[in-house]
């Protein structure tokens, strides 16, 4: 497989060495030169689910990890992704059946999979900032991995105590830092460590955020799941409504479609910090400063992703006609957990605002998809607070509720946490 920097096109990297760099020169992202289209698109759709993401994978990597790949994804994906009507029209994909109880538990043990076969024994430091969920998943794909220390940033009191405790609890090999500040200075602070040679080569980083070339390629995989349990007559009509923050998931979708999956196109489903669905608007990219919504998972104002969805449309992979983009705000997003529930569904804030992108975009002989990211009870207080009536604890977290923090806090200061990491791995 060959990637190249979207920022600088002559610094490429195979899937093993961007796996490993995680970011390219000057912070650019790395993307395939070439994605293969798939062919017999329904013979794919009719294999098993882990049969099928082995084919996928080996058509994306090429002739890169074939002995080991096999053996990685059935280690990775060991829960199901299942798709659940909740009315005629529209369905749910349900991603939150793995072991944090989120869709990045599919991105996070693919990547902790792949690099424990790939660093020869030679210590790596994982550098990754979360709103919510990638700091569990990556937490717990890499808790006791020998050779790997992970640090993982969040920004102090803006994502739900439950979600902090299911990373923040690990310790061993798993480091939290509370950050002072929001999800974008925590983004910037890993930036920053990258562009510092002395951080970056002396405690040999990586990043296992969505900008991780890895958690994407794993994420294309349950797209095709989606679509193997969609009726066939409904899938070339099928809207496929995205949760989304830094735009990790959507670009896997993208990617998907691209390989030749019959979505008909996506939504672009954010909170308050619209940059996107304004930017699909007006073609013009302002960022405001971020908003803390409820859905918190994604208040990313300025989503490292979005240049990869631009390279899918100017490589020709995917017309920007198949996409579209809806802001959700606090009131609806409330009122579309309400409707969930009257239809018997119980959901938390991302799902709850794709589903409002999608009820309201979709159009006449379409038929509707949207994604749960995350289990609702991750968003217990909230969720209870809009229906007015408990919902139930699963027993992942209901073994981390009552135990303490482990996290450092620090304020949005790069020196210091400099000076914190370098202490920390190399005493």
């Amino acid at each position: 497989m060959k990637l190249a920097n979207l920022k600088d096109a002559t610094d490429t990297a195979s899937f093993a060495e961007a796996l490993k760099r995680g970011l390219g020169k000057n912070q650019g992202l790395y993307f395939p030169t070439q994605i293969p289209a798939l062919h017999n698109i329904e013979e794919v759709l009719a294999m098993p689910f882990v049969e099928r993401s082995i084919h996928i994978l080996s058509a994306l990597l090429g002739d890169e990890m074939e002995q080991e790949l096999t053996d990685i994804v059935q280690h990775a994906f060991t829960f199901a992704a299942p798709v659940v009507e909740v009315n005629e029209k529209i369905s749910v994909l349900e991603l939150f059946h793995g072991p944090t109880l989120a869709f990045k538990d599919f991105g996070g043990r693919f990547m902790a999979q792949c690099l424990a076969r790939l660093t020869n024994d030679d210590p790596v430091t994982i550098l990754t900032a979360t709103s919510g969920d990638t700091g569990a998943a990556v937490a717990h794909a890499f808790h006791g991995i020998d050779n790997i220390n992970v640090v993982i940033l969040f920004p102090k009191g803006k994502i739900s105590p439950l979600q902090e405790k299911l990373f923040t609890t690990l310790g061993g090999n798993i480091h939290t830092v509370a950050v002072e500040g929001d999800f974008d200075a925590c983004q910037t602070l890993v930036k920053t460590a990258f562009d510092d040679p002395e951080v970056r080569e002396g405690l040999h980083l990586n990043s296992a955020n969505s900008i991780n070339i890895s958690r994407l390629l794993a994420q294309v995989c349950y797209y095709f799941e989606a679509l193997s349990q969609i009726p066939q007559h409904q899938r070339e009509a099928l809207v496929v409504a995205v949760p989304s923050g830094n735009f990790g998931n959507l670009t896997a979708g993208m990617i998907a479609k691209a390989m030749g999956l019959p979505i008909k196109r996506f939504i672009a489903a954010t909170n308050l910090n619209d940059t996107v669905p304004r930017y699909l608007k007006t073609g013009q990219w302002e960022p405001k400063p971020t908003q803390a919504t409820m859905s918190n998972a994604m208040d990313v104002s300025q989503p490292n992703n979005w240049p990869r969805i631009e390279a899918l449309f100017e490589k020709g992979y995917v017309d920007k006609s198949a996409l579209r983009g809806e802001s959700v705000d606090e009131d609806y997003t409330q009122i579309a957990v309400r409707q969930l529930a009257q239809q018997g569904y119980t959901s938390e804030p991302h799902a709850a605002v794709a589903y409002r992108a999608l009820s309201h975009d979709l159009g006449e002989g379409e038929t509707g998809l949207f994604l749960a990211t995350a289990h609702p009870a991750k968003f217990r207080e909230t969720v209870e607070n809009v229906l007015g009536q408990p919902i139930s604890l699963p027993q992942a977290l209901a073994n981390v509720a009552s135990k303490d923090s482990l996290a450092e806090s620090l304020p949005n200061d790069y020196q210091l946490l400099k000076q914190h990491m370098i202490a920390l791995l190399k005493s």
